[in-house]
């Protein structure tokens, strides 16, 4: 009977209020109060490299007491709702990215602008990768592992472990999962949400291991000696989710070619759709993989972008043999699977033709169901046959032709979904161009129209690196504190593919 009253006082609510903001609000806080048990690893290393711990388990200590409280004095999480679930994904990134800048705020003095230490945090909470950090290497190494391991949570960690370790969530659950693996559809892996996410996660773990244990074998055995045990799992945590955090100032660049390939075939790997490599690998189904019409195009234009950018960089004279293969390979993968990685200063040295097909990769982004931002290729590949359609119709009015992906025909109600996402793409990102550019003039940076486009494209990509002072090398230091707020929410937006935000800022959502 206390669950049907507590259902019949969530109905009401919603009666009166449109969505249960009290459930949504309980959810929430016992995902703030879990994350408290990320501080672990940086106070670990802190430990380790005899550096003050002092900065985290405040941070841990507020991040608890914060999510006990709002989860305390709410209740509702065990039957949230569709409705409740945009809300609930909005503000779990808006709040993630909050506990996240608490060290920052507290022992890095770097971040010590609020604007500054969100921004980094956002950045890393999202996968993005884009930094307002001046001087990487001065962090501590616990505090730049905390900086790597955000990421490597924002990935695919924090939604997927709420989802195992709130087995309860129902509902609630598969709305979390949809939007955190997200695409035109979610095919579960299980019987339940919960199982679906352990399979992931699963995944998503052992590839970071193996990533771990090939990058440490490249220091052990003195293939790569810069490449320690220590730069291994930093590197490890923000490849997997396709972040781009490094712990050096000039990113990949500093490591040596066998790195740089293996941590290329990663990011590729990471770019990929993860419930489809779990079929195809865990499940031996290796066919699921060959027939997926998404992974050929994903994997067609990545070949397709890394021969433009081999051609152009040695015909130019730039690099020439191995390396112009390796850069070019290597910065393709980067850029489309959006983790923002850099083995070669491209804005300084690459050609203006290498910056176009760089910055049209930004849209790209990786497979559905990966942790990598943009568009997708699925999108793109739907939004393509949608307009051959409309032009065989333009020709045979009375032409009958479903729009199949992989032997199905798509429902009509995705399809419009789909035009509706990337339309909705490409304004906000023209807007947040557009803003950045007339705040940037407004405030005598020197930020040309590409740069301040690139700087647009990056940051609702989740991609990272822009171009101007912004580039691989550089920083979004010198930005305003309007441009950085304009971007964080441009991140934190893409990160969310847009619809749960937009959601929200509709009349409808809130009523009942």
């Amino acid at each position: 009977m206390a669950v049907s009253a507590a259902r019949l006082r969530r109905a009401v609510r919603r009666e009166t209020f449109g969505v249960d903001v009290g459930g949504a609000l309980n959810l929430v806080g016992a995902m703030v109060r879990y994350m408290s048990l990320a501080f672990l690893l940086p106070i670990g290393f802190a430990i380790g490299y005899d550096e003050s711990a002092w900065p985290f388990i405040l941070a841990a200590a507020l991040t608890a007491s914060a999510g006990w409280t709002l989860e305390r004095f709410t209740h509702g999480k065990e039957a949230i709702g569709p409705r409740e679930g945009f809300l609930v994904v909005s503000l779990a990134w808006l709040l993630g990215a909050l506990v996240i800048s608490l060290p920052y705020l507290i022992g890095e003095p770097q971040l010590r602008s609020p604007i500054d230490a969100y921004f980094e945090a956002m950045s890393g909470m999202t996968t993005t990768g884009a930094s307002v950090l001046t001087d990487i290497p001065a962090l501590d190494h616990s505090m730049a592992m905390w900086r790597q391991f955000s990421q490597w949570l924002g990935g695919m960690g924090i939604i997927v472990l709420a989802l195992a370790v709130l087995p309860r969530l129902r509902v609630g659950g598969r709305q979390l999962m949809e939007f955190e693996a997200p695409g035109p559809e979610l095919e579960p892996l299980g019987a339940s949400i919960r199982d679906t996410a352990r399979r992931l996660w699963l995944l998503y773990v052992g590839i970071t291991a193996l990533m771990i244990a090939t990058l440490t074998a490249f220091a052990w055995t003195g293939i790569d000696e810069r490449m320690s045990p220590y730069e291994a799992i930093a590197h490890a945590f923000t490849t997997l989710p396709t972040g781009g955090f490094s712990t050096r100032a000039r990113s990949i660049e500093e490591f040596g070619a066998a790195s740089q390939w293996a941590i290329g075939v990663f990011m590729v790997i990471a770019g990929a759709n993860f419930a489809l490599m779990y079929r195809a690998f865990i499940r031996r189904r290796p066919k699921a993989a060959i027939r997926d019409e998404e992974l050929r195009l994903y994997l067609g234009l990545l070949a397709l972008a890394s021969i433009v950018l081999f051609l152009d960089i040695v015909q130019e004279g730039i690099q020439g043999g191995e390396a112009a293969i390796r850069h070019a390979f290597f910065q393709a993968s980067s850029i489309m699977t959006t983790t923002g990685y850099a083995s070669v200063d491209f804005v300084a040295d690459w050609t203006s033709l290498a910056a176009i097909v760089l910055v049209a990769l930004m849209f790209i982004g990786g497979s559905a169901g990966s942790t990598g931002g943009a568009i997708k290729p699925v999108r793109i590949l739907l939004v393509a046959r949608v307009l051959r359609r409309e032009l065989d119709h333009t020709v045979h009015p009375e032409l009958v032709s479903p729009i199949r992906f992989n032997g199905t025909v798509v429902n009509e109600r995705t399809l419009r979904a789909v035009v509706a996402f990337v339309v909705l793409y490409v304004l906000i990102f023209a807007l947040g161009a557009l803003i950045i550019a007339i705040d940037s003039g407004r405030a005598d940076l020197n930020v040309g129209a590409f740069d301040a486009i690139a700087a647009s494209a990056t940051t609702i990509g989740n991609v990272g690196p822009g171009f101007g002072f912004a580039g691989p090398m550089g920083s979004f230091e010198p930005f305003s504190p309007l441009s950085k707020g304009v971007m964080i929410v441009l991140m934190w937006m893409g990160r969310l593919e847009l619809i749960p935000i937009a959601v929200l800022l509709t009349k409808n959502y809130w009523r009942a």
